[in-house]
């Protein structure tokens, strides 16, 4: 189900030109109502369009009021619960607070290795940019079963 915000929470992020929401999501659809005019509640985030939202999670992990949620399908959280995910550097504790006043939390490991502790290049040869411009420098000559372009292949019109 789409994000909503939860006015009473945000401070849109204390006034900053974009708020921490704009800042990562990826489809653009978060948005400060800086006068009040769109929503009525000056300096607070919404989800201009909740039929676009494609349910990444990352407004509702980001928000440092936990000020944004999301209302789950009926095979998660039952009919008039809500979830709240909080984010640590390890882990992400998730809070379900079901209609009924119970809440139930769930925490699940994000890492499998130390944060700053992967090198991506490890066992990598080093690259050789003078060779940058020759043929099959990224590819080299058919590497896991691909091979360089033949430009005698290419459809000309």
């Amino acid at each position: 189900m789409p994000t909503f915000v939860r006015t009473e929470k945000c401070d849109g992020c204390k006034g900053q030109d974009r708020t921490a929401c704009m800042y990562i999501c990826p489809h653009d659809l978060m948005k400060l109502d800086k006068d009040g005019s769109e929503t009525g509640h000056a300096m607070k985030s919404y989800n201009q369009e909740p039929e676009q939202c494609w349910e990444c999670y990352s407004c509702v992990k980001i928000c440092p009021q936990n000020a944004i949620e999301a209302r789950h399908y009926a095979d998660v959280v039952p009919l008039g619960g809500s979830v709240q995910p909080l984010r640590g550097t390890d882990s992400i504790m998730w809070t379900i607070k079901f209609r009924n006043g119970n809440m139930k939390r769930f925490k699940f490991p994000i890492r499998t290795t130390a944060e700053g502790s992967i090198d991506p290049y490890a066992g990598k040869p080093t690259a050789e940019m003078s060779k940058i411009g020759e043929p099959g420098f990224f590819n080299h000559n058919e590497q896991n079963g691909y091979r360089a372009g033949d430009p005698s292949e290419l459809i000309n019109k």
